[in-house]
Order: structure tokens, then sequence, then C-alpha cells
């Protein structure tokens, strides 16, 4: 697989008074996206609620680069830009991009694993998340450190 993607419906609720989409709705399909490519791995909900871990965010930046509007087909394509060895921080992108493939946003986030019993970083990072976060499509760009 080379990127994980998903075609969205931009509802009315989506958008801001000058008719496009606005910016907290990028950060809402993102964290949804996201959600549910981890399911698609196998790191469910579940599977983090039953071992107490879960991810978290250090960082999420958006940049807009084209309007979106209400009737548009829009895809997001994730992919992992950045993976320490072990898993344990993370930087994932995600495009959102118009029918002719042209970029109308880039949506970069830097995570983590939080231990949610402890309410601490999650150390040491268990095999299932080592996995999974091995398998992500990576970027053109991408950087294990």
């Amino acid at each position: 697989m080379t990127s994980f993607n998903k075609k969205i419906a931009i509802r009315w609720a989506d958008l801001d008074p000058n008719f496009h989409v606005r910016h907290s709705v990028y950060y809402d399909f993102g964290a949804q996206q996201r959600v549910e490519i981890l399911t698609e791995l196998g790191l469910t909900l579940d599977v983090m609620q039953t071992n107490n871990f879960g991810p978290i965010l250090f960082r999420e930046e958006c940049v807009f680069r084209k309007e979106i509007r209400i009737g548009q087909d829009i895809s997001i394509e994730a992919k992992m830009a950045k993976l320490n060895a072990d898993a344990s921080r993370w930087t994932i992108r995600h495009l959102f991009l118009n029918t002719e493939n042209k970029v109308c946003a880039t949506l970069t986030l830097d995570g983590t694993w939080l231990d949610t019993s402890t309410r601490k970083l999650l150390n040491p990072i268990p095999d299932i998340i080592q996995q999974v976060m091995r398998s992500f499509p990576k970027t053109e760009d991408f950087v294990m450190t």
C-alpha cells in the first residue's frame, strides 16, 4: 500500500461564513482518518483501551492552499513522514486533494503514545504499536530517526 486515501463529503455544517470549509474541519477529518487507519491496521480503540495506551499530539498544523467548497470531490491521503526507531515519536502528513490531484491543504502532526493509567508517556512501546506504525505508508521524504 502506498497511502491511505479517503473520499470525504463536505457538509453544510463544515462551512464558514465565506462558504468554504472552515479551518477546524480539516483537523476533524484528519483525526477521523487516523482512527480509521489504526483500526484497519489492527490497532483498534478496544486494543488501546484494554492495554491502557493511546496516541497524543504535540503539534498539529494545517497549511491552506486552495479553497474547498461544498459539492467538491475531495480526498485525504495520509502517510508517515517521520518515525523513531521504537515508534515512540512520529509525524503523519495528510494531503487534502481535489479531483485534479492538486493539494488544497496539508495537515501535519507530531505525536507519541500516552499510558492512560499513569498519564505519562508510554515506555516501552508495545510490539503492536511498533508493527502498526512501521507498516504505515511513507512519504517520499520519509525520515527514520
